[in-house]
């Protein structure tokens, strides 16, 4: 299969697969009502979905304020 950038297309339809991109929505390319193609956003993961499919880290985070002055009396 042959692929291309985004930049390579016509400007129409950059704008289109953009709007699609920030909707979600899919974009159906027809010729005479039938379809040819049906372009689908990627859903990107949220942040919080990336940090639950981590592994855990199995060595000793080290001690980052070791040598650090003691804080101040912090009143809230």
């Amino acid at each position: 299969m042959t692929q291309i950038t985004i930049s390579e297309l016509p400007q129409t339809l950059q704008t289109l697969i953009n709007e699609a991109k920030k909707t979600g929505e899919p974009l159906t390319i027809t010729e005479n009502g039938i379809p040819l193609a049906i372009i689908s956003p990627i859903k990107k993961k949220s942040l919080l979905e990336v940090f639950a499919n981590l592994e855990d880290i199995d060595e000793e985070f080290p001690n980052v304020d070791e040598g650090l002055l003691p804080l101040d009396e912090i009143e809230l």
